[in-house]
């Protein structure tokens, strides 16, 4: 498993737990090391601990020597970071072609390259022509496998998934992959075989689909706001109809992440190239934008319409519970914005503060959720913790200068906060109490 990232490091603890022999190489020593100890880069439920079991288990190791990596192995996975290319939009590919130049100097026999980074369409081809141009005389075959996993909850999605995608037309690639993914045939999951560029093209059409559904209910939720609808009702009338579903339709300040901004915004520039432009994702992507600077302007106006001087307790900074990740978090366009109009903003994550203090500044961060809002004007909730959803509201009431929630997520029934005596703002909801 070339990369120990997100996708290298839960795919590679995952099949080892499969039974599979693994060998996650990384160029990062102090990651290696630190994985070595057992640490984790990253914050994944359960999975210091399925590391750990396979680590002891002997299926799992970790080196930074690639040529030792993959040395005799069956299956070689390129899993390193694809992020957006600064300056035109395009997915960054120079490390997916680097490690393809290294696994061509080091593969022994027969060797099959599996692209498990989310790579546009015709990578495989490019990977391919690569190897084949450093070593003509090896015998291998090129396959697309995109992940699928949610951040938060990619050891389940993994271990039991909605189906597998494996794009190759090489024999003996299926042979070697079907194996790799044999405990999942006990389990019934549908192992979708098809063409590399198909292959590659579910992935970015998946993660772009429910980008669209994410800001669809967000537009949604903004019109429920001006007519006096109710957008949690709406979701869930409309989430019943079969050809639609539930999932995706939560309102909230916008999408974030490592997979959705990156992607919808790659496809449309693989389109453009093609003289094929995706219309409605190309406005998704300028909506997503546009919606997380309003949030600022949102918090403001709950606030009597200015910030200046005042103190915003923020519960959450990561871009979705369960993990630590902050890229492109709705956090870092709504924070810096509150800074600039003159507040001072105290935060507060589970995970991800680490993470947080090395791309915002001038904030104070704190140990509790409470040590937050104490002396605070407002409350805002950005990320939808669990622990968030169940606090005591007299002691918010109390420990806050003002009875202020602006709650992007939803979180707290509207009925309830009235009732307490908060002036309560939510996303699709409109805004009550005061």
């Amino acid at each position: 498993m070339i990369g120990t990232g997100y996708v290298g490091l839960v795919s590679g603890a995952c099949f080892s737990e499969f039974g599979t022999d693994v060998i996650c190489v990384d160029k990062d020593e102090a990651k290696i090391a630190r994985l070595e100890d057992g640490i984790m880069p990253i914050y994944e439920p359960g999975l210091d601990v399925l590391v750990e079991n396979n680590v002891k288990a002997g299926r799992l190791t970790f080196t930074t020597d690639l040529k030792e990596g993959v040395k005799g192995a069956e299956a070689i996975f390129i899993a390193v970071g694809t992020p957006t290319r600064r300056g035109d939009g395009h997915a960054d590919l120079s490390y997916v072609y680097a490690a393809a130049e290294e696994i061509a100097d080091a593969m022994e026999g027969f060797t099959v390259i599996v692209t498990k980074s989310t790579v546009p369409v015709g990578t495989g081809r490019e990977v391919e022509r690569i190897i084949r141009e450093r070593r003509p005389d090896a015998e291998f075959a090129v396959v697309s496998n995109p992940e699928f996993l949610r951040e938060g909850s990619a050891i389940g999605d993994f271990m039991r998934p909605d189906r597998v995608v494996i794009g190759t037309t090489d024999e003996r690639a299926r042979d070697v992959m079907r194996d790799l993914y044999r405990p999942l045939y006990l389990i019934e999951t549908p192992i979708v075989f098809t063409s590399r560029e198909t292959s590659e093209m579910i992935k970015y059409a998946a993660n772009t689909f429910l980008a669209a559904k994410i800001t669809f209910i967000n537009e949604i939720a903004d019109l429920c706001e001006k007519v006096g609808a109710d957008v949690h009702d709406v979701a869930r009338g409309i989430g019943l109809d079969g050809r639609i579903g539930k999932k995706f339709l939560h309102p909230g300040p916008g999408y974030g992440g490592s997979c959705f901004p990156k992607d919808t915004l790659a496809l449309v520039r693989t389109a453009q190239e093609h003289n094929s432009p995706l219309r409605i994702i190309e406005t998704v992507v300028d909506v997503n934008a546009q919606r997380k600077k309003a949030m600022a302007d949102r918090i403001i106006s709950a606030c009597g319409g200015s910030v200046s001087g005042k103190t915003i307790g923020i519960l959450g900074l990561a871009f979705k519970p369960n993990t630590d990740d902050m890229r492109d978090a709705p956090s870092l366009d709504i924070v810096p914005a509150l800074i600039a109009a003159g507040a001072t903003v105290k935060a507060y994550d589970p995970e991800a503060m680490t993470e947080a203090k090395k791309l915002l500044e001038d904030i104070i961060y704190c140990d509790t959720a409470f040590d937050t809002l104490e002396g605070a004007d407002a409350m805002v909730v950005l990320t939808e913790w669990n622990e968030f959803r169940g606090m005591d509201l007299d002691r918010i009431k109390s420990a806050l200068k003002h009875p202020i929630v602006v709650d992007l997520r939803n979180v707290y029934d509207p009925g309830e906060m009235a009732e307490q005596g908060f002036s309560y703002s939510c996303i699709g909801r409109g805004s009550i109490g005061g």
